[in-house]
Parts: structure tokens; C-alpha cells; sequence
């Protein structure tokens, strides 16, 4: 079972897991303060993980493993670059963030970040139930000790414990329908499972009901991971909970994780049932636009309304994934596929930008978490100011930046599915997109229209000043010269369905 390919397809993983391992014994001799030696060993790893999938990306391979039960291919080692270059840069946002509030007391953060990113690697390589469930459990073990990550905080413990209790709920309801799946079909292998249920009565060792009621408690378990409508409870609780460092390593490289497992679910495993799951996420993705647009209305904590900006946002990047099968006829599939990834891969970047922000302008003793803490912020600091106006403007949907065109690939996915229906979902997401607009416009206006209420120098560490302005300018570029980006999304997902 383990052979030569086999070693191939986890190279990345291993490489990850063996120095997770050493910088948690080499942090145990690391004196200083901001963990220095620690850092830079983590954000070494990281490197090299991304490079090394970078290349597996670019070879274009798809390689099974362990007896099919592991996979690497295009959209997934692209993910999985990508979210290694996205806990980099939160790790680089947050590390100053995390040591004034005493959360450096030793190497933890840096430790279980790369712990929560093998887990989302697991998820992303999954090719059979138990591998992505496995990947999926190391990843939230990891994210309820980063969201306790301080003890003496009320708040934080107060979002573990929620995000602790509704996330073991949720990964029931994902085992659970995992299970009956698994009754129903005889195979964890989503390549048996897919085979079995296009094979029809004939091929099930179930009875298709079971089958059905399996589909109805794993999508419920991805949309809780996805954080959308009604599965959203804890989103607002843990985002606002969380300290700001962790609550952008929840809301940020993960989202492509679950957007994986959705893929390879749904799509790599449950495909034949298409018709059944895009009238659940249907409904998802309508009540999540709904939601999640009203309620940040409302919202003068700015990681609240963030976090009810990323209910509506991945309710939008649900929208994708229903145009894929139309009538029975999967022709439109890698296109609306694709869109969905280019969607949530903008958003996980825009999110970065937006948080990186939020970060920087924290200090010690002063959470910058309310709307009105930015008041006046292009008098402070010009570079802040258009940097978090640029990712507003870009969750907003507004030319020329990448979020315009994110909402545009979906839309468009949308529409070339011809149905009255589609385009009826089309104009209503547009609808919510000018709805959502007012209140990432409104933060524009405070930083640049209001008056001051914050004098204090902002300081931040030339690292995070860099690589804030690196981010900033990849969603301007991504805006101007999108097709790079959109033609390897395309790519990726055209692989996965050949």
C-alpha cells in the first residue's frame, strides 16, 4: 500500500509534521520575549511548504496514495500553497499583537498554527471519509486551544467554549451523515462511493432513503464549517471572542479548507446526487446573503460585522457551486467550480488585508475592534487607511479590484446556466452585493471623513508594514489583471473533472 507515490503525495505533510515537531523542542530553549527564534523557524516552514507545493501545482499531476485514500492534484496543492502563504502572513500580523498580551509566554501559537495547518492539508488531500474527517479534527482541536490561547481573557474562554461545543455538534453531524453514507454505499473511497451511487438501487448496499438522510447531516456539517445560515451561531460569538490574531487564523486560511472538503464531498463523491444537495445549499446560500448583509448592518463592533460580512460572503460563494449541474447535464461544472474557488481564495486574501489592519492598529491595552476606533485614520496613518479602503471596497464588489471580479466569475456561472431560476438567484445576490455595500462603504467614510478619536503613534515592525502593503497591492493588481488567477482556478477544478 505504501509505495514510492505513495511518499510522494505526503512529502508536504510530513515535511510539516516533523517541524512542527521540532520548533515546539527548540522553543522550549527560546528566551525571548517575542519568541524570536521560533518565529522565524515557522516562517521558514512555511516557505518551503508553499514552495513545495507551488511545484506540484505547476506540474499539473494528479498522484493517488495510500491506496487511493490520499490525492494530490492541481486545485488542491494550489489551495494548500495558498493557505500556507496565508497563515504566514497572519502569523507575521499577529506575532506583536499576541506578544503584548501575553500570549508569547511560549511557542504555542506558532505550534499549533502549523498544527492547524496540516490539518487543513489532510482535509484538502482527502480522497476517502476517514482521511478528511481526520484532518478536519486536527484542525478544530488546534483552533479551540488558539482561541483559549488567553486564559485570563473572559471573552476568548467564554468563544472556545462555544466554539468548542457547537464545533463538536457539528463534527457529529458530519460523522454521522459520513456513516450512513457509508451504509448506504459499502465504500469510504469517494471514487467507490461515487461509482455506487450512479450504479443506482442496483449498486447500493442500502436503501437509498439512508443515503438521502446521510447527504441532508453532511451537508448540514459543511455548512457549519463554512460558517453560513443557519449554522452560523458561532461565528459573530467566536470572531468577536477570539483574540484578533486568532480570529483571523479561523476566518482566513481555513475557508479553503472547507472549501475543499465541500469539492471533494460533494462533487468527487456525491456528485450523482447533485440535484438533492444544490437545492440544500440553495437555500444556504439565499438565507446567508439575508442574514449575513441585514444583521451587519446593525453591527457597531467592526469583527462582528466582519464576521456577519463572511456569513453573506461565503453564502455568495455558494452560489458557484449550484450552477454546476443543470438538468442533469454537468457541462457547466468546472466553470462554476472554478468561480467559486477564485471567490474564496480573493475573499481569504481581502480578509487578510482587512485583519492585517485591525492588527496593526491594536496596541497594548487597546483592542481596535470598534468602527468608531478608525475614525479619522487616513490623518494617522494614509497607508492603513488605503489599504483597509481598498479591501472594503473589494468585499463590496467595486472595479477595478479583485472582489468585483470574484462576484462577476459567479454571476457569470450563474447566467450560462440559462435557467430563469439561476438568473432569479443572479439578481437577487446583486441585490444583496448593494445591500452589503453600505456598511463597507460607511467604514470608508469614518477613516476618512470623521475626526480623530485615536492620537497614539501607530507602530508596527517593518515585516508586517511590508507584507500589509504586499497584500494591499496583490488585491489592486489581482483587480486589474485578473486573468492569471481566474485561468488557474479554471484549470484546477477542469483537472479534478476530467
Amino acid at each position: 500500500m505504501i509505495d514510492s507515490l505513495s511518499w510522494y503525495t505526503a512529502y508536504p505533510e510530513l515535511l510539516l509534521l516533523v517541524m512542527a515537531c521540532a520548533i515546539a523542542m527548540v522553543d522550549l530553549f527560546v528566551k525571548s520575549p517575542m519568541r524570536g527564534a521560533t518565529y522565524v523557524l515557522t516562517l521558514l516552514t512555511l516557505a518551503g511548504v508553499a514552495l513545495l507545493q507551488g511545484l506540484y501545482a505547476s506540474s499539473g499531476d494528479t498522484v493517488m496514495g495510500f491506496g487511493g485514500m490520499v490525492v494530490s492534484d492541481p486545485m488542491g496543492n494550489w489551495l494548500k500553497c495558498f493557505a500556507a502563504v496565508a497563515m504566514m502572513a497572519t502569523l507575521v500580523y499577529g506575532r506583536e499583537y499576541a506578544s503584548h498580551r501575553d500570549m508569547l509566554r511560549g511557542g504555542e501559537m506558532f505550534t499549533l498554527s502549523l498544527f492547524a495547518l496540516l490539518g487543513m492539508f489532510v482535509m484538502i488531500s482527502g480522497h476517502n471519509f476517514l482521511v478528511i474527517y481526520l484532518g478536519l479534527e486536527l484542525l478544530t482541536l488546534a483552533s479551540y486551544a488558539l482561541v483559549a490561547l488567553r486564559r485570563d481573557d473572559l471573552l476568548a474562554t467564554e468563544a472556545a467554549m462555544k466554539y468548542f461545543v457547537l464545533g463538536a455538534l457539528a463534527s457529529g453531524f458530519l460523522l454521522y451523515g459520513l456513516s450512513m453514507v457509508y451504509g448506504a454505499t459499502g465504500s469510504l473511497d469517494l471514487a467507490s462511493v461515487m461509482k455506487a451511487i450512479a450504479g443506482g438501487e442496483a449498486t447500493l448496499m442500502g436503501s437509498p432513503q439512508v443515503l438521502t438522510l446521510g447527504l441532508v447531516f453532511v451537508v448540514a456539517g459543511l455548512a457549519f464549517k463554512l460558517g453560513v445560515v443557519p449554522f452560523h451561531m458561532w461565528v459573530p460569538d467566536v470572531y468577536h471572542g477570539a483574540p484578533t490574531a486568532i480570529t483571523l487564523l479561523i476566518g482566513g486560511a481555513p475557508k479553503l479548507a472547507a472549501f475543499a472538503i465541500v469539492i471533494r464531498l460533494l462533487v468527487e463523491g456525491l456528485m450523482p446526487l447533485a440535484f438533492d444537495w444544490q437545492q440544500m445549499l440553495t437555500v444556504l446560500a439565499v438565507m446567508s446573503l439575508l442574514v449575513g448583509n441585514l444583521a451587519a448592518i446593525a453591527q457597531t463592533n467592526l469583527k462582528r460585522m466582519l464576521a456577519f460580512s463572511t456569513i453573506s460572503q461565503m453564502g455568495f460563494m455558494l452560489l458557484g457551486l449550484l450552477a454546476g449541474v443543470v438538468q442533469g447535464n454537468s457541462g457547466n461544472a468546472a466553470n462554476a467550480y472554478g468561480s467559486s474557488m477564485f471567490y474564496v481564495v480573493t475573499y481569504v486574501l481581502t480578509t487578510l488585508g482587512t485583519f492585517g489592519v485591525i492588527l496593526l492598529l491594536s496596541r497594548k491595552g487597546f483592542e481596535s475592534e470598534n468602527i468608531a476606533d478608525l475614525a479619522g485614520l487616513n490623518q494617522r496613518s494614509p497607508l492603513y487607511a488605503g489599504v483597509m479602503a481598498i479591501c472594503m471596497f473589494s468585499l463590496a464588489g467595486v472595479p477595478p479590484l479583485v472582489g468585483f471580479y470574484a462576484k462577476l466569475s459567479v454571476l457569470q456561472a450563474l447566467l450560462a446556466s440559462s435557467g430563469s431560476f439561476y438568473i432569479g438567484l443572479a439578481v437577487f445576490a446583486v441585490i444583496m452585493s448593494l445591500i452589503g455595500a453600505f456598511y463597507y462603504l460607511r467604514l470608508v467614510k469614518v477613516m476618512y471623513f470623521d475626526p480623530p478619536t485615536q492620537t497614539a503613534d501607530i507602530q508596527a515592525g517593518a515585516d508586517a508594514r511590508s507584507v500589509l502593503s504586499v497584500n494591499g497591492a496583490l488585491v489592486l493588481v489581482l483587480g486589474i489583471v485578473p486573468g492569471g488567477l481566474m485561468t488557474l482556478c479554471a484549470q484546477a477544478v477542469a483537472s479534478l473533472m476530467a
